[in-house]
């Protein structure tokens, strides 16, 4: 395992205080404000934790605030149900007293069923295309200097899209983008931890599918561009050191936001994960 995944690990690690509180670090990965999927994926390992003999199959978060990446998070969880075959919990996640996030996580246990599935939507094969790093360092002269060392940095979360963008100078596409993506080494035999890595690496990358249609990006000046919420379902097993396919598309943009979704298959074909998740995409200044 390298070091920066090890350290993804230890940042998924939430520290118990008791009375089911947990405490977290932050990571800055050069964003203006911490990364959602952090939040998103210690606040299901803060969950988890509570939960005996059961996995997730769903999380539903609501993103409030900006969180602050230079800062530690408090997570509360609430037990609000244990039955025969759902668990479900309440997180609050916190710095300085303010809730920046709040989630419904529901647990199952084992159990089996029918079974049907999308077909798989097929991609270049990963070992094919470039990494996201290696597309930063072809750029890395033009991002400003205050962000370039954080953003340079080598991250823990391997991402190869398939049809890149160039975040300096977005070109309007069709509402669709494919990424492979896979943690840097081999992880512990932990469904827990493979979960809470997939909740954190689904939110590199969706909210830019919405933005495609406009040929806006990040970068575009006036933008004013934030996750709003977040849901997650965990169909199958799924192993965050093999490669997955991240197919998102964006079936609507209204109102200054854009809705996005997005499926998630092994390299064999298995559906794992769906993703959804509702941005805002406003550009201040705009006529």
């Amino acid at each position: 395992m390298d070091d920066v995944t090890r350290k993804l690990v230890a940042l998924l690690d939430v520290a118990p205080l008791g009375d089911d509180h947990f405490a977290a670090e932050s990571d800055d990965l050069g964003f203006p404000n911490v990364f959602g999927g952090q939040v998103l994926g210690q606040a299901l390992m803060s969950a988890s934790r509570t939960v005996e003999s059961r996995l997730a199959h769903s999380m539903h978060a609501y993103f409030l605030r900006p969180g602050n990446a230079r800062r530690g998070i408090d997570y509360e969880v609430q037990r609000v149900r244990d039955g025969g075959t759902f668990t479900v919990r309440r997180v609050i996640a916190r710095q300085d007293e303010r809730e920046i996030l709040t989630a419904m996580v529901s647990f199952q246990i084992e159990e089996s069923g029918f079974e049907h599935q999308l077909d798989f939507p097929g991609a270049p094969d990963p070992e094919t295309l470039n990494s996201e790093q290696t597309l930063r360092e072809n750029i890395a002269p033009l991002i400003p200097e205050e962000r370039r060392e954080q953003m340079m940095k080598e991250r823990a979360i391997e991402i190869r899209p398939v049809n890149p963008v160039d975040p300096l100078k977005p070109e309007v596409r069709p509402p669709h983008r494919q990424s492979w993506f896979r943690a840097r080494g081999e992880l512990p035999d932990d469904p827990v931890l493979h979960r809470a890595m997939l909740a954190y690496a689904s939110d590199f990358g969706l909210l830019t599918t919405s933005m495609q249609p406009h040929g806006l990006g990040f970068s575009t000046p006036g933008m004013q561009v934030a996750s709003l919420d977040h849901a997650i379902w965990f169909h199958r097993s799924l192993r965050m050191d093999d490669w997955l396919l991240y197919d998102m598309d964006s079936p609507s943009g209204a109102s200054g936001r854009g809705m996005n979704r997005g499926t998630v298959f092994s390299r064999d074909g298995k559906l794992v994960a769906s993703v959804a998740q509702e941005a805002l995409i406003r550009q201040r200044g705009r006529a």
